[in-house]
This record gives C-alpha cells, structure tokens and sequence, in this order.
C-alpha cells in the first residue's frame, strides 16, 4: 500500500479550485506533485494556495502533455470542462496513472467506448467523480434495498432541478473564459447532466453487476425560459438574448433495465424554481423512499407520514455516513465532495479497481448523446450499449472497502481522515 499518493491536477476553474483547496490541499497522504491549466493566473492561484497551507511549490504548466510525462506520478484529476475529458482521461491510462474526472456527459458514444476499450487494454481503472452516490439518504437508501425492506425495485426516479442562468451560465460571461455548459446549451437538447440522478440509482439498482440499462427514450420540452433569463440578467441587447438555444428547458428520459424497473430523469436547469433538488426516489413492493418528503415509507405506516428522514438515519444510517458524522462532516455539498475524492484516493493507495469504475462511467456518461439520438427521433427508444460486453452478469467481487457502492462494508480500518 502507498503511503503517499502523487498526484497531477488539470483543470484549475472555479469546480477545480474549490475541490484542489477544500480537499486535495487538506489530506495528509497526498503530494501535489503537478499542476496545469491553460490560464496563467488560475495556475498562480494554485501556487498561492498551497503557498498559504505551507505545501511545497508544484511543477506548473499550461501543457497537460507534462503531466502524463511525469514518471512518479501516480493518479491525475482531471477537473477541465466537459469537452475533451474523456480524451484526457484515457491518455492518464495509457500513460499507466489512474484517471479521476470531474462529473459530466459525453459528446459521442465513441468516447464511452475508447474509455472502456483503454480500461481493458491497460487495466488502469478510471472513476468519475460523482459525490451524490456519496450523499447520506442516497447510501441510506441503498442500505434499506440491500436489507431487502423495499422488496422488490420496481422504479426509481431522479433529477437536476437546479436553475443555472444566474449562478452558471451567466456567470462572468464577459470575462474570457466563460462556462462551457452554455456552449453545450447553445448546440445541443439532450440531458446535459444525467449522472447526479443516475449515479446513485444506478448502484441501487445493480447496474452493471447483475443487471443493465436496455433502452432510452427522451423527451424536451420547448426551450424559452434561458432566453428570458438572458434579456433579464444581461439586457434585451446582448446576443445572449437575441440567441437561438437548442436545449430544451425541461428534458425527461425513461430507461429500462434487463430485471424489469424503470428509471425515471429529469433535468430542469433553465427554468425558474425556488430550490434545489435531486428528487432522488425509490419505490419498491414493500416501501419507498422519496427525498422531496423526506420520507422512508413501508408497508403498515401511517400514510400522512412527512419527514421522517431523521428517524430513518437513527435505524438505517450507511455505516460511511455514522462515521462520518460522529468525526464531523467536511464542507463541500454536504461533505459528499470529501468522500468520493477519499474513495479515489484510496484505490489509488491499495492498487484496486475503483468504486465508480470504467463500466459505470462509460454508461453514465453515454446518457447524453443516447437522449439527444431520442429526442431527435421524437422520443423514439434507442438502444443502450453494454460495454460490459456481457460482464454484467458475471463480474467479479466488488473492493470490500468502506467506500464501496456496491455492498454494504463496515471498515473501521480505513479512515475518513
């Protein structure tokens, strides 16, 4: 087991900063060895950063090429905008280093299946980063289904219900680096951001360890509400609000899986609502769990039942999450930031398969272009690919480790800290 985890970071935006300071900077066990960003002062921001936590000055450069070319590093983050991730991500394998990237879609369903092919032919694993399968009634909830108290899964559902033209989009448009979501907003209507709802259905469900997704059918809405939002916040002159936007407002997308569910998505980004949401659900023959109630119901409960949500953590709290409580919870969405980077890390320590690994990432990843294929065909269902090749059904034992998805494991060995 490693000690001390070396580490490359590409991609030093405002997701990327955050995450290198709040956490990266913050464990003990890992040496930022390189940096890189293609903006000069987000690499002189970084440097300051360290500089202030008393961390040695890193290795700095605007060409990624220089990262992989570092023999002693061991994994790289890679924290860039969507497009060219996966790119990234499989030239990190190829150059023999583990690969972590930062949540998002695929631009084509090439990229999936070159992430799984470089995963088969070099066996360095790859994980993306998706924190909410690390959210506390998320592992809570996958605990319950594990202890068989759902019964049977028949239908999960989530979404991103998260109103972006303030907070995101919009952002700093005037400034030179403006958010690379919009650019996908101006030429494309599909979901855009599947993996936050997906992510923690999809290891709920099993899927790609005894069951798979089978078909896609999409659905989007006329788009209007990103227009106004351009005419409110940036003035009814500038081209933002005289642009033409591809992406429909509310995207809907049902999936069918090989053991009979459904699996219902929603993103919702560009029309106003009053809170953020996941509107993580799931339903069984025996109970359900739904988050906008905040209620974990089974059979013989009373049915006005609200918000017992508490109650529910004092039965059937994730062992991750009881520790993790008791220590105290680290900032960043909940304290789910901190964990899933913990779980990368220590694959990266022990040398095992990652607990989000090339399978899952792929899949999720694929969302994108498989609901942008549908909604372009009128809803029409597509196929969706197995790049396990037929793994699904027979794969081998999951990393019995405290992060683990997959299985419920108590391990006191590992720590949170």
């Amino acid at each position: 087991m490693k000690e001390k985890i070396k580490i490359g970071y590409i991609g030093l935006g405002r997701r990327g900063t955050y995450l290198f300071k709040e956490c990266l900077c913050e464990m003990k066990d890992v040496e930022i060895t390189a940096i890189c960003d293609t903006h000069v002062p987000h690499l002189e921001n970084a440097k300051q950063i360290l500089k202030e936590k008393g961390l040695p000055a890193p290795i700095a450069t605007t060409d990624y090429h220089d990262i992989f070319a570092i023999p002693e590093i061991d994994a790289v983050f890679i924290m860039t905008g969507w497009e060219g991730r996966a790119a990234l991500a499989i030239e990190s394998m190829k150059a023999g280093k583990y690969a972590a990237i930062e949540v998002g879609c695929a631009f084509d369903l090439s990229e999936c299946y070159e992430l799984v092919d470089t995963y088969e032919k070099t066996g360095v694993p790859v994980m993306m980063l998706e924190n909410a399968c690390y959210g506390r009634r998320e592992m809570m909830a996958t605990k319950v289904a594990r202890l068989g108290l759902f019964g049977d899964i028949v239908h999960c559902a989530g979404g991103y219900h998260h109103t972006l033209p303030e907070c995101e989009l919009f952002k700093g448009i005037d400034d030179e680096y403006r958010h690379y979501r919009l650019e996908s907003y101006i030429k494309r209507n599909c979901d855009q951001y599947p993996t936050h709802d997906l992510g923690p259905i999809a290891k709920l469900m099993k899927i790609n360890r005894g069951n798979k997704m089978l078909t896609l059918s999409s659905f989007a809405s006329r788009g209007g509400a990103l227009k106004h939002a351009a005419e409110r916040i940036l003035g009814k002159d500038s081209p933002y609000a005289n642009m033409d936007y591809k992406q429909g407002d509310i995207v809907t997308t049902v999936i069918t899986c090989a053991g009979g569910e459904t699996i219902h998505l929603c993103l919702d980004t560009t029309a106003p609502r009053p809170y953020y949401s996941r509107n993580f659900t799931v339903r069984g023959t025996k109970g359900m769990y739904t988050e906008e109630r905040k209620v974990m119901y089974f059979e013989g409960m009373e049915e006005e039942i609200e918000n017992n949500e508490e109650e529910m953590y004092e039965k059937y709290d994730h062992p991750l999450h009881k520790e993790y409580t008791s220590i105290g919870v680290k900032e960043g969405h909940g304290g789910k930031d901190w964990l899933v980077i913990r779980a990368f890390l220590e694959a990266v320590k022990h040398g095992t398969n990652t607990p989000i690994d090339a399978y899952d990432t792929a899949a999720w990843m694929a969302i994108a272009p498989l609901s942008e294929a549908s909604i372009a065909r009128g809803g029409m269902p597509v196929d969706v690919p197995d790049f396990t090749k037929g793994k699904w059904m027979r794969r081998e034992n999951v990393v019995q480790s405290k992060y683990c998805l997959d299985e419920v494991v108590i391990d006191e060995s590992t720590p949170i800290y």
